[in-house]
């Protein structure tokens, strides 16, 4: 790699957010430029790239790379791990400004859409052209979006006109679109059977495969829609199917939408919440892979960063020198890259709960609550997870069970070990040979386990299948939240099922819910 792109790499601490994220809802992915970042709350500007010699058009995220383009023509390609651009970046192909880029699922292919009427088939293993898809017209292409499913990708351009392409194949599928108007916004639903388009004159358009209009929301958004973005979970309840949409607008307005598929085949959108956090035109919106937080970029130069199920405000990000024109979540890390007209993309951090008020790491005395002059009322099965070895003796002594403590000394039982004692663990690997004893110990153990439930925990922070204090929740195919292990464990003894409903799991494919961990990490340290 060159010294130009061998940089430094500035790393900077926020403050921790105060408030409680609220609502979680678990029905249902170069150079560095030194500045100094004033304290936010739950939040940190990692870095700065400016590599680009023109306006940022849009950035977009993989698994582990990071892609964005330009109007210089270009798009470059990062690694997440540490932001270092890779070999083959910067890619050049495209003849005028590159507006937007997308990456299939599972970050093999990007594909980038241009003013010079093509959309490019990019691979990620070598930074070669896999394809060049012309537009039909050969009008300049605004927008570009790939199906969940990489089966299908389409494109839309200053014409009004929409392609629909076959990817695998990379040939044209259907054609369509909306006479005099510009396709500037385009987002696929989570299932890939239907995606929705927007455009300079202010409507959204919802279209299935076959390129059927199935519900047009005329003036959306007064003098245009810039960006939309389908929220990646499904909701369902009796004869219904619901997706969220969210899009913005020249009207400086932040929308959250409810699109609903009835049993008939029928669809009808319907307005939930209208942000108004920034005081002129929004650029750009994306929710997390999650679907519980919403950011979005505007003219005003700000970021803001919604709950996306409460339409609070969380905080508002103020590092760009211009119009902020693209935004997005990480799929696997808390991170968002936000691109600008002043040429920059900068990457930040949400922390999760784990920081305390000076932004370093909590260190793990000070984040568990001190056995010394804890009663057992005071421990819930919030803090039993988090007991170190000299807890568990206290709670051991508390119950009249003196006698084990030094066999779980010995062993090195802390909180989690706790939890997770079975007869044969304690008859073969304790020693516990009383039967009656053993017998007493469990029962105490499923006491901690039951109070848990009535102290206080919030339930939507348990595993519904351990009934335990999530530590890495998941969102699995069903909609619902899981701790990491044990929706492992299920899926791989269980026959992919979905432990709530008892329906085979569409797939296997888990997502890290990051606004669910951050809470319960703040509400651990509250408690």
């Amino acid at each position: 790699m060159s010294s130009e792109k061998m940089t430094s790499f500035t790393l900077r601490q926020g403050q921790l957010f105060d408030a409680e994220v609220n609502n979680i809802k678990l029905n249902g992915q170069a150079r560095r430029r030194k500045r100094q970042v004033p304290a936010l709350q739950m939040t940190s500007l990692i870095c700065t790239l400016q590599d680009h010699r023109d306006d940022v058009n849009w950035c977009a995220f993989s698994g582990n790379l990071l892609a964005t383009c330009s109007g210089d023509k270009t798009l470059r390609v990062y690694n997440t791990r540490d932001f270092s651009e890779l070999p083959f970046s910067p890619l050049s192909g495209h003849g005028y400004s590159v507006h937007c880029c997308c990456f299939t699922t599972c970050g093999q292919f990007l594909a980038s859409c241009s003013t010079d009427a093509t959309t490019v088939v990019w691979s990620m293993a070598s930074g070669e052209i896999e394809a060049v898809l012309e537009h039909p017209g050969r009008s300049p292409v605004r927008i570009c979006a790939l199906s969940p499913d990489s089966a299908h990708l389409v494109s839309g351009a200053s014409d009004g006109t929409l392609a629909l392409w076959d990817f695998p194949s990379k040939q044209l599928h259907r054609t369509g679109g909306v006479n005099d108007t510009t396709l500037v916004a385009c987002s696929f639903s989570p299932c890939s059977q239907v995606f929705i388009t927007g455009s300079t004159y202010g409507d959204l358009r919802l279209w299935d495969l076959n390129m059927r209009q199935l519900h047009a929301e005329k003036n959306a958004h007064d003098l245009g829609v810039t960006c939309c973005t389908f929220a990646p979970s499904i909701l369902s309840g009796g004869q219904v199917v619901q997706f969220r949409l969210a899009s913005c607008g020249q009207d400086s307005q932040l929308k959250i939408w409810a699109i609903n598929k009835f049993s008939s085949g029928g669809y009808r959108m319907q307005l939930l919440h209208t942000l108004t956090g920034q005081s002129a035109p929004v650029l750009s919106c994306a929710y997390s892979s999650d679907g519980q937080l919403l950011v979005s970029g505007s003219v005003d130069k700000t970021v803001t960063v919604y709950d996306a199920n409460s339409a609070a405000l969380l905080y508002t990000l103020n590092q760009h020198e211009r119009y902020v024109t693209a935004c997005s979540f990480s799929p696997t890390a808390p991170l968002i890259a936000t691109g600008s007209m002043d040429k920059t993309v900068n990457i930040w951090r949400l922390e999760d709960g784990c920081r305390g008020s000076d932004g370093k790491p909590v260190s793990g005395k000070s984040a568990r609550t001190s056995s010394e002059g804890r009663t057992s009322a005071g421990r819930s099965k919030l803090l039993v997870g988090d007991w170190s070895e000299e807890d568990v003796s206290a709670w051991l002594v508390e119950e009249g069970l003196e006698g084990l403590v030094d066999k779980f000394t010995a062993n090195n039982i802390d909180g989690t070990e706790l939890l997770c004692l079975t007869k044969e663990t304690l008859a073969s690997e304790l020693h516990i040979e009383s039967v009656g004893l053993r017998n007493k110990l469990l029962r105490k153990v499923e006491e901690l386990k039951t109070d848990s439930v009535c102290s206080g925990t919030p339930d939507e922070f348990l595993c519904p299948i351990t009934r335990e204090l999530m530590r890495e929740p998941v969102i699995a195919a069903d909609g619902y939240s899981y701790e990491r292990e044990a929706i492992e464990s299920w899926i791989n003894t269980k026959n992919r099922s979905s432990p709530m409903t008892n329906l085979p799991l569409l797939t296997t494919l888990l997502t890290s819910n990051h606004t669910l961990k951050m809470a319960i990490g703040r509400w651990k340290i509250s408690h």
